[in-house]
């Protein structure tokens, strides 16, 4: 099938070039999503040195706390690989190259907003309520973290398939 074939079987009357502007429209959507409760977590994060309570923290709330940072500011990194990735691919004839690279950014992103979410909340109710309800809140919310953003789609994509 070359570039400006139809695309068959998917019910839509597109070429492959319509397909990927709309997979790339589809991805960024989702990435501004992510970018906007990375954002959150990461303002809130870039917040707590400048509270008083700040300097009671201990060593390990303290590594929490920059670990969590490092991740925010990674995190916000890859989200913005995509547009980064298309301004040197723009105009090369490249999109299907520019929507699966962009396909595997997004899940990394995933990744990242999920340890992100879980860390934070773990540094949160450690200094809240104590040592093991930080790990107890952090695992948790990692384990449904990986329930909601990799078993539920897997479980669905098996259940579509046998459709």
């Amino acid at each position: 099938m070359s570039e400006g074939d139809a695309v068959v079987g998917d019910g839509r009357n597109e070429s492959v070039n319509q397909q990927m502007d709309r997979n790339w429209g589809e991805l960024i959507q989702e990435l501004r999503v992510l970018q906007t409760g990375v954002q959150i977590l990461a303002g809130f994060l870039l917040t707590i040195p400048f509270q008083e309570r700040f300097k009671t923290l201990d060593d390990y709330q303290v590594g929490l706390y920059l670990a969590n940072v490092i991740l925010a500011a990674l995190t916000t990194a890859v989200i913005l690989l995509p547009v980064s990735v298309h301004r040197r691919l723009f105009r090369k004839q490249l999109k299907k190259t520019l929507v699966s690279s962009a396909d595997r950014i997004a899940k990394v992103a995933l990744t990242g907003v999920a340890l992100l979410s879980a860390g934070t909340a773990s540094l949160v109710f450690d200094v809240t309520a104590g040592r093991d309800a930080g790990l107890l809140a952090g695992g948790g919310l990692l384990a449904a973290m990986v329930l909601l953003l990799v078993l539920v789609p897997n479980w669905l994509l098996k259940r579509a398939s046998k459709v």
